[in-house]
């Protein structure tokens, strides 16, 4: 009981004489400590939205055949990302006997991928050099 006393004493002085800005900042290095197993789990929405969350639709082959072979890559490890949180979260919902809201959600994401592979398919066996078609579709079937 002492020791409560004491160091909440303690304690409480010390945050009384901090600085408000350094405070502020304490506080917000608090609350912005990076998770990176936070990235497998989507945010938590409110109950309170009456609206109904509608959420994109797969990307299209002639989208994805505008874009240059750095964005495909890119957009295949946002569109990896975005799959492996959807199959952990329903993973996570299903251990607990819950339903996964928005399950069309899944389809979009493979099916994008897919495109993604044909796009890029297309892009290798259209490429004039036969190293450089190899070193392609080796690439495209990695991923």
């Amino acid at each position: 009981m002492f020791l409560t006393r004491y160091f909440g004493r303690t304690l409480l002085a010390a945050a009384k004489s901090e600085t408000p800005a350094a405070a502020a900042a304490a506080a917000s290095s608090a609350r912005t400590e990076y998770n990176p197993l936070a990235e497998f789990f989507e945010v938590d929405r409110s109950t309170e939205d009456e609206k109904p969350v509608v959420y994109g639709r797969s990307w299209k082959a002639s989208e994805l055949r505008l874009k240059s072979w750095d964005d495909l890559q890119k957009l295949w490890y946002v569109l990896l990302k975005e799959k492996n949180m959807l199959m952990t979260q329903r993973q996570m919902l299903n251990a607990q006997n819950l339903r996964f809201p928005n399950p069309e959600r899944v389809p979009k994401v493979r099916k994008s991928m897919c495109r993604i592979k044909q796009v890029l398919t297309e892009r290798a066996i259209e490429e004039p050099d036969p190293r450089r078609s190899a070193e392609m579709k080796r690439m495209v079937n990695a991923l």
